[in-house]
């Protein structure tokens, strides 16, 4: 099993982390501050040209669309050769989409490039793969616990030549964006028929489609996360062509976990990162800022802090390769308790390390003057996304009890 940063990563491991460091990082904090300008809902034209620049400089270095593992569209990396670059990526706010490694647009075009047929990849998936638009993916609901997917009840009727969709979504990530072209909608479809897991299909609405409506911006701690967005959406007699329809009625659960297993990998991948980040900036304040006549590292347990730290993102980094490489062996169901593991460990690892920042920086930790409160938020809500820990937690222990009992858990 090696887990090690290989030859072939190496070369891209160094411009990556470079680019990250002396372009993308320098500019995140301008770009966010430009948020407040006009429309927040729009990108300011600095804010195109920071991110269309970057990307530019991206392209032309062959730094791009790193997430196509096992691909020929891509760099053909493995998910463990991925992960250490995604760990780099998720130290700057604006790094994953400047090299096109961004969410929901990976599983998505993971999507597409799997299920979508000829005129779906001409349509979405190319321009997805050239980061001309953004896309969204939308599953979970308000009036019900969509923690157990079974429970999505936005309706999808056949009609002639089309599906008509009705129903309501919510925390729809990206659907906010103006460059938001094309949403990914699990819907159901029931049939008596088929099993408890048929009922659900996947489905492909684009966004001007009449009869979607924005209600309203959700918001995360009191923020809306513009011009992202994670959107309260209304479906009102949509209809949709029926080829639109993902590989067939009733296989919306096939489809949505060949999308999720790499999602919550590489969503726990930035979590590292952003641990990483945090750690730095802990260190960076301990040394710099004095009180009661010493630097403040010095003071209270904050040595014992910072070790902990160290050891516990070592831990975890470990633990998520152990994941990238068991998804790598091509088995998805032998890979899924480890992937529910790491979705527990990364994202409470990089809450605590970050939460353990803020309080090293004080009152400063919690303002607008540091990413530390924002990099919390995007964390804390991280918990939820891809399933909250509860559910991870009764996986990997039903994979554990399994060994000693023939009985279903």
């Amino acid at each position: 099993m090696n887990l090690g940063i290989t030859d072939r990563l190496k070369p891209i491991l160094e411009q990556v982390s470079t680019m990250i460091r002396d372009e993308i990082s320098p500019l995140d904090e301008e770009f966010l501050t430009e948020v407040d300008v006009g429309d927040r809902w729009q990108y300011t034209p600095r804010q195109t040209e920071i991110l269309e620049g970057l990307k530019d400089r991206a392209k032309a270095a062959n730094l791009w669309n790193f997430w196509l593992t096992d691909s020929a569209r891509g760099y053909g990396l493995t998910t463990v050769e991925y992960a250490y670059l995604a760990e780099e990526m998720g130290k700057s706010h604006l790094a994953a989409e400047i090299f096109n490694c961004a969410a929901p647009d990976t599983g998505n075009m993971e999507v597409l490039e799997r299920y979508g047929t000829d005129e779906h990849k001409a349509r979405w998936l190319k321009p997805l793969l050239n980061g001309e638009i953004r896309s969204a993916y939308l599953m979970t609901e308000p009036d019900v616990a969509s923690s157990d997917a079974t429970n999505v009840e936005m309706s999808c009727i056949r009609d002639g030549d089309e599906y008509v969709l009705n129903g309501e979504k919510w925390w729809s990530s990206g659907a906010g964006d103006p460059r938001c072209s094309i949403y990914v909608v699990m819907v159901a479809s029931p049939d008596k028929a088929r099993h408890r897991h048929a009922q659900h299909s996947m489905i492909l609405v684009p966004a001007a489609t009449k009869g979607v409506e924005k209600v309203r911006a959700m918001r995360v701690y009191g923020e809306d996360d513009a011009p992202h967005g994670h959107l309260h959406m209304k479906f009102t007699d949509v209809r949709v062509p029926a080829s639109n329809l993902l590989l067939g009625e009733g296989r919306g659960f096939e489809i949505a976990q060949g999308r999720l297993g790499p999602g919550r990998i590489h969503h726990c991948m930035r979590a590292i990162g952003q641990a990483e980040k945090a750690l730095e900036l802990m260190c960076r304040r301990g040394l710099n800022r004095t009180a009661f006549g010493k630097p403040i590292v010095k003071l209270g347990g904050n040595f014992d802090i910072i070790a902990n730290c160290r050891m516990e993102i070592e831990q975890a980094r470990l633990l998520c390769l152990k994941a990238a490489w068991m998804m790598d062996q091509g088995d998805a169901r032998a890979a899924a308790p480890w992937i529910s593991q790491i979705k527990v460990v990364a994202p409470l690892l990089a809450l605590k390390v970050t939460d353990e920042a803020v309080q090293m920086y004080g009152g400063q930790g919690i303002s607008q003057d540091t990413p530390l409160a924002k990099q919390w938020t995007h964390v804390r809500t991280l918990r939820l996304a891809d399933g909250p820990d509860a559910v991870h937690r009764m996986q990997v222990a039903r994979a554990e009890l399994k060994k000693y009992t023939q009985e279903k858990i």
